[in-house]
This record gives structure tokens, sequence and C-alpha cells, in this order.
């Protein structure tokens, strides 16, 4: 034994603790060259789910080697806060956000595709591909296995809480604060190709008639092909999207 040290979490990471360790500190034993990172997920919390560690009020990495008596505080991410003088433990999010998803959130990538961003699903995607794809491609891992998370190739995800679809999509938004980052209606809901206009005669016999007869504007996606246009679920659809931002 080399001593012992105190750990605390905060926010939601408490959710990933047993009921006696939440919202206090906790004394653990220390043992030689022990870094932080391997103390955080020993207590089963991924390291995708933190974003600012202090070590006695200061800030660390996760190679950080910690010392006798130290005081540590892990947190959640701070997207929404701008915070001088600390150093975020995965640095600084992409312009971009581009997610890939586990087979269990097949609604939510809709969601995401309908608010514009890049989303990859498929319900036979293995644990493997999506650690694999997201470490190529800099994707986010969105997940409901929170196994997939300890990988050490994963280096930006997240453990998706909740289990209704339109709350997931409201839990994804406010994790990564994509208000002012969506474009509706430019990503294929079904297979998260790109949307553009289409002139109405390149497509008018894919039309139903009643479709054709009442609108003239068609938009279609570049990789199935689905045509899109301006009905009455649009306009629910639109509808929704702007409920969302505004209420963020």
């Amino acid at each position: 034994m080399a001593g012992y040290f105190s750990i605390r979490f905060y926010s939601y990471l408490n959710e990933f603790l047993p009921h006696q360790l939440r919202q206090r500190s906790i004394q653990l034993s220390l043992r030689h060259k022990d870094n932080v990172k391997d103390k955080i997920e020993a207590l089963g919390i991924p390291h995708t789910e933190v974003d600012l560690i202090l070590a006695n009020n200061k800030s660390i990495g996760f190679h950080y080697q910690i010392q006798n008596e130290d005081h540590i505080a892990v947190f959640p991410g701070f997207l929404k806060f701008t915070i001088h003088q600390l150093s975020k433990v995965h640095g600084k999010y992409p312009d971009e956000f581009r997610f890939i998803l586990d087979v269990h959130l097949g609604k939510l990538a809709r969601f995401l595709r309908l608010a514009g961003f890049d989303s990859l699903y498929s319900n036979d995607f293995e644990d493997e591909y999506i650690i694999n794809k997201a470490e190529k491609e800099k994707r986010i891992v969105l997940t409901r296995d929170k196994g997939i998370l300890f990988n050490g190739k994963v280096k930006l995800g997240a453990y998706v809480r909740t289990v209704q679809p339109n709350l997931q999509f409201e839990e994804v938004l406010e994790r990564f604060q994509l208000r002012d980052k969506m474009a509706p209606f430019t990503r294929c809901m079904e297979c998260n190709g790109k949307i553009q206009e289409v002139k109405k005669s390149l497509v008018q016999d894919q039309i139903p008639k009643d479709t054709k007869k009442y609108f003239n504007r068609f938009f279609q996606c570049n990789n199935c092909k689905k045509i899109y246009w301006e009905g009455n679920h649009y306009q629910e659809m639109r509808k929704y999207i702007k409920n969302k931002a505004n209420n963020l």
C-alpha cells in the first residue's frame, strides 16, 4: 500500500455508482503508479463521460499519477460554460458533430438525421465495427451499452441514459449543446445520405398522383434516392424541431 486518496463525482456521473457511493467523497487505498483514469473506470464510469478532473483544485489529465492524500473531483461535460485556466480531459469538441449509434438507438438516429447530423446506424453494427469506425472517422459514439465506452480507442462518446427516443434526442442536444448547429431536412432519415432539391420533372414518375397535383417542390436523397416533399408530415416535423431548439 502507498497510502490513500479521496475521490468525488458530480452531477449525472453519480448514476453510474452504487447508491452508497453517490454524492459523497469516497476514500480509496492507493497503490504504486495508480493513474486517475484507471481508478475512475474501476468504479464503473466510462472515460467518455468525464470532461474535467481536479486534483487538489488543479486540473489534471487522465494519465495523472495519484499521490497520497490527493483529493480528486470528477465532473461531466461543461460544454455550455467557459472555464478559464482549466484543461478538459478530452480537449475541444469538433466543429462538425458526427455520430455513430449502437443497435439500441435506431429511433434516436432518425431524430438526429432529421436535425441534420451525420449519424451512422444499422441494427447489425457490432461493437468492434462501431469502435473502429468512430476512431477512423472521428465520430462520437452514442450507446446504451456503457461497455463500449470503456474501450481505449473510443475518444468521444456518450452513454444515453433515457430510453424514450424523443427524450434521448433532447439528452444528446443538451449534452453536446447542438441547438445552434442543427440543419433540419438536410439528411435522409432512412439512410443518412444528403438531401438536395430536385426538379419535379425528374421524379414525377415516383410521386403519388395527389402529391404531384398539390406540390411543386421536391427533394431527393443522393444515396437511397428517397423523395421528400413539404406536406403535412413535413410541417409537423418542422414544428417539432423548432420547439426542441427553443426549449434547450
